[in-house]
């Protein structure tokens, strides 16, 4: 349980980071305001499974302009993955859970690798997003784990 609290927190700090990236560049790229509303977006579907709710009423892949916005959901994502974590003994993280993707489609998978699955998806997309503020001769953000070990 150590290693995954300490990597959900590596991820609650990369998503602030990927956010204030974006602010200082003033980037007005869809497509990264885009990404990383699915990076939150994602965290709160995975959440809402983990919690044995339905995902049917987020949207993965919504328009986004409002970076406030985006960080409300990143800040509220979480708090509740914290309260999550925190109530999750080590023994449960190999309990299966039943939850049908956003098509509907049935699935069954353990609470490590949802959890895995969560942190991995953002540290993709957040590579998208600095590449793609690279692009724009922006700064990227520096979202590696060992920065944020270091701390």
């Amino acid at each position: 349980m150590k290693t995954i609290k300490c990597m959900m927190e590596h991820m609650y700090w990369a998503d602030e980071r990927i956010l204030d990236a974006l602010k200082e560049s003033g980037t007005k790229d869809k497509d990264l305001l885009k990404l990383v509303r699915h990076v939150a977006a994602a965290e709160r579907v995975w959440l809402s499974r983990l919690q044995g709710k339905g995902s049917a009423p987020y949207s993965l892949w919504e328009e986004a302009e409002d970076l406030t916005a985006i960080r409300t959901m990143f800040e509220e994502n979480a708090e509740q993955y914290r309260v999550y974590i925190e109530g999750l003994e080590e023994s449960e993280l190999d309990e299966m859970v039943d939850y049908a993707n956003q098509s509907g489609v049935p699935f069954r998978t353990s609470v490590r690798d949802i959890l895995s699955q969560v942190l991995l998806h953002g540290q993709y997309h957040r590579g998208q997003i600095n590449r793609g503020l690279r692009i724009e001769s922006a700064e990227p953000a520096q979202v590696d784990y060992i920065t944020f070990a270091r701390l």
